[in-house]
């Protein structure tokens, strides 16, 4: 059975309040596409998950969709800090809980296994673990080993959300997802009561059948497969494109403060009808040309000349 969709469709499924689970790195894999559709339809009150925030996250708090955010952490790289995150949790205009990017990744592991908590000493002693129980936060909880009194440990809890999202370079009708390079969203994939995966690229069955091992995600946790070519611009894919250095550095800019922020939303995703026009926007097929990477490496040949 196919499970292709195309973006809208697949957006409007996701209903205000979703508790929602984003992939992605920082500046790799960021589900831009998917995001930036939501912001068009107006999403808000979400409550958000995800170890590593990406460039997504931080459009998503920006705008004012986000009610609820737990995460460990995350940077736009080199070119800056997620300033959107950052400053709605100093003023508390989100209900922000942080986690380190492992513990919250245990929480995913702990759904994708079908357990309820798994026991682990990271983040024992720290301050959040501190400020997590000081919130009440019934994902964490110490206590002794069922095998050692005197020896502490943290019980993590499960999650499985209602929905997640992730974007990767290729994927099948029948909804196999393959990813080249370091996976992370594998925990969270297998976690989700309803995995939606932008692609660059749909392939045949019959490729899959042929390398079987490339197969991260298997159909069976794929609700819908959705092909976005460069849905994860202007982040990086791994053996796909690079990221787009010049574009990340003047988003760096703009989420600063939050009227310039508002202004690049505006410009660059309302006034935008799909990611086609989201592109052309950023330059076009230029920019497009330049990014891409060599097929020995993974990364563009022009990643210098990209940072002049």
């Amino acid at each position: 059975m196919s499970k292709i969709m195309n973006l809208s469709d697949a957006v409007k499924e996701i209903p205000n309040g979703a508790e929602i689970a984003i992939g992605g790195f920082a500046i790799t894999r960021s589900p831009v596409a998917f995001i930036c559709e939501m912001l068009r339809q107006g999403k808000k009150d979400l409550n958000v998950y995800q170890p590593i925030v990406c460039m997504a996250t931080d459009m998503l708090v920006g705008a004012g969709a986000v009610k609820k955010l737990s995460y460990g952490g995350g940077s736009l790289d080199r070119f800056g800090r997620m300033e959107r995150i950052n400053e709605a949790f100093e003023k508390k205009w989100i209900d922000a809980r942080e986690f380190s990017g492992l513990s919250l990744t245990y929480r995913f592991l702990a759904g994708s296994l079908g357990i309820p908590f798994i026991p682990t000493k990271t983040i024992l002693g720290t301050d959040i673990l501190n400020n997590l129980i000081k919130k009440n936060d019934d994902s964490v909880m110490v206590t002794s080993s069922p095998y050692d009194s005197e020896d502490k440990l943290v019980y993590i809890k499960a999650l499985n959300p209602d929905y997640a999202v992730i974007h990767a370079p290729y994927a099948d009708e029948k909804g196999n997802i393959l990813i080249d390079g370091p996976v992370w969203d594998l925990e969270i994939g297998k976690a989700a009561k309803k995995l939606y995966v932008t692609v660059d690229q749909i392939v045949s069955n019959e490729y899959v059948k042929i390398h079987p091992e490339k197969v991260v995600i298997p159909s069976l946790f794929t609700h819908a497969v959705i092909e976005v070519p460069y849905g994860a611009y202007p982040t990086a894919v791994h053996r796909m494109y690079d990221y787009d250095s010049q574009m990340l550095t003047n988003y760096a800019k703009y989420n600063k403060k939050q009227e310039e922020f508002d202004l690049f939303i505006k410009d660059y995703v309302m006034e935008t009808k799909d990611h086609n026009e989201f592109l052309e926007k950023c330059g076009g097929i230029s920019v497009l040309n330049r990014i891409k990477a060599d097929p020995v490496y993974g990364y563009s040949k022009t990643w210098g000349d990209a940072d002049e």
